[in-house]
């Protein structure tokens, strides 16, 4: 059975279809999903386009339609906590819907009449993509200038809880609001959740690796579709060749630091 590949954004995966040998392509509710073999493994590869709803539809696709046994989800996402930087990877532990809210019938981000508030990512899908992401990282290929120009010194791995919710976290108040009510979240995207959500409906594991793209401790700003363009596409590519590559589950020769929140 093919592994899942999905990505919010096109120009956060166009290199996965790039490099993969491509055997069919299925239009399906707006989206084409590309089915062929990446790295000698089978996979099924699709962005998803931005937010829950969609990321949900996505992925419901790619288990009912397309039989996978697996979902990988990688992107970008922003930070939350201090210690995060621009280019900081983030493997997700569990994923929380931050803007559910059903009280005062249900606790507040709790998931109504399923009782669970997180979802958890499979650990061995999760250890197989933080051994991918070091050895990724280690090999260091992105151009001095994209270093230069993103401070992409020292990236660092962290293992810990991601939120997602339909919308954007830019104003300090609502910043500082998220430490207080999720403190151990690290970072905040708009899809993992969702696909965490379907995964564990249909009984299917998943990963979700997200790469930093803004820090909440950091004034600059970036440009973000540059960075997804230049810096985020390459993690992906990285991130997935090396998970399909079946790289050493134990991380040796690792140069970089893996964090667990």
């Amino acid at each position: 059975m093919p592994i899942g590949i999905m990505s919010a954004m096109h120009e956060e995966i166009h290199l996965l279809h790039e490099q993969m040998e491509v055997e069919s392509e299925v239009v399906l509710g707006m989206r084409t999903y590309f089915t062929g073999k990446l790295c000698g493994k089978d996979v099924v590869v699709v962005f998803s386009r931005w937010g829950k709803v969609a990321a949900a539809s996505t992925a419901t696709s790619l288990i009912v339609r397309f039989r996978v046994d697996e979902i990988i989800f990688s992107g970008v996402a922003g930070g939350l906590d201090e210690r995060l930087n621009i280019g900081d990877i983030v493997i997700g532990k569990s994923l929380i819907q931050h803007d559910m809210d059903a009280t005062p019938i249900f606790s507040k981000f709790e998931i109504p009449l399923m009782d669970k508030t997180y979802f958890d990512s499979d650990a061995n899908i999760s250890q197989r993509l933080t051994s991918a992401a070091n050895k990724y990282l280690a090999e260091n290929k992105l151009d001095n200038e994209l270093i230069e120009e993103f401070w992409l010194h020292s990236p660092t791995i962290y293992s810990g809880n991601i939120a997602s919710g339909d919308r954007f976290i830019s104003d300090s108040a609502e910043i500082q609001r998220f430490r207080t009510e999720l403190p151990e979240v690290l970072c905040v995207e708009m899809e993992g959740a969702a696909v965490g959500q379907i995964c564990y409906e249909y009984g299917i594991p998943f990963g979700i690796v997200r790469t930093i793209s803004d820090s909440a401790n950091d004034d600059a700003h970036i440009d973000f579709m540059r960075f997804v363009d230049k810096v985020a596409c390459h993690y992906t590519s990285g991130f997935i060749e090396g998970y399909l590559g079946g790289f050493d589950e134990k991380g040796e020769n690792n140069t970089f630091v893996t964090k667990d929140d």
